[in-house]
């Protein structure tokens, strides 16, 4: 068997196109332009390509983009500060602060004095709790792109058996309770589960976000079942030159591909989805605070 490719580059591209259509909506009949802040503290370099990339997508979906770019030895304060004043600013509807935070300011504190209905990245302890009781929540990015492609490869997903490798509050939890609210039966599996590779060949759904490059090998998968693999790792790749670099996921690709019935590529799977669903939270945000219907399609 070779499995299916979801193409992970295009359906992001179908989503924003979604997305462009409901704020084209909003404005039009509305008079409403949804408004994404970030705001990036230092310089780390994957960051700013990160934060540049992300203004990029949301100006070319019709919304305001907001960026916030200070200093690395910025006083928390002034962060706080300028956090409340977008908490408190009609015309941003989605706020993200840019993770890793430099290591004299507290990543739980900031993230937590961000209003909760503005929380586009889904992390605040409200968000996580509302979520975890199936409640509606802002929700964390990448789990949410990964139920999007889950629902349009398999339609329903009740009742199948889900595995996710990884206990992360960025994807390995918040994947686990959207499964569950999908009736889904969910275990949450990590590096210390014992015997992995049974547990993970019970999966009619698997998704590996351990942060272990290619540690699910190929005969962890069970025949036909779709794997969803959010890792992205750099290792080397001598075969390319010396000092050549390669990205892979969390799964052997070229090994479960051939039990696999379905499967994301590293790159160019899970990786356009992040982005793409946070211009849809930004949107379901200004939906809510608006009191006007959620974008269909594009939450979970």
């Amino acid at each position: 068997m070779t499995a299916e490719i979801i193409d992970g580059k295009a359906f992001a591209a179908t989503v924003r196109a979604k997305v462009a259509e409901h704020v084209a909506n909003l404005k039009e009949v509305h008079g409403i332009t949804p408004g994404l802040a970030v705001v990036l503290v230092g310089e780390d370099p994957a960051s700013q390509v990160y934060v540049r990339n992300k203004g990029k997508q949301t100006l070319e979906v019709g919304m305001n983009s907001f960026e916030h770019k200070l200093d690395a030895d910025t006083p928390e304060a002034d962060l706080l500060a300028l956090i409340d004043q977008l908490n408190n600013d009609p015309a941003v509807h989605g706020i993200l602060v840019q993770l890793p935070l430099p290591d004299h300011l507290n990543s739980d504190l900031v993230i937590n004095s961000i209003n909760p209905a503005k929380d586009a990245d889904g992390f605040h302890i409200s968000n996580v709790g509302l979520l975890g009781t199936g409640q509606k929540s802002m929700v964390p990015c990448t789990p949410l792109g990964c139920l999007m492609m889950l629902r349009d490869h398999l339609g329903s997903l009740s009742g199948k058996n889900a595995v996710v490798v990884g206990r992360s509050n960025i994807v390995g939890k918040p994947m686990a309770n959207l499964l569950l609210k999908d009736s889904c039966t969910v275990t949450i599996a990590h590096s210390r589960t014992q015997d992995l590779p049974g547990v993970c060949r019970g999966a009619d759904i698997l998704v590996a976000a351990v942060g272990r490059p290619e540690m699910i090998k190929g005969d962890w998968v069970k025949p036909g079942a779709t794997v969803i693999d959010v890792g992205i790792n750099r290792i080397p790749a001598p075969e390319k030159g010396e000092g050549k670099h390669k990205l892979v996921g969390d799964v052997d690709f070229a090994g479960a591909a051939e039990i696999a019935g379905a499967i994301t590529p590293v790159p160019g799977g899970v990786g356009p989805m992040t982005i793409a669903c946070l211009l849809a939270n930004t949107v379901t945000a200004c939906c809510r605070a608006n009191g006007l219907p959620e974008p269909e399609g594009l939450t979970a």
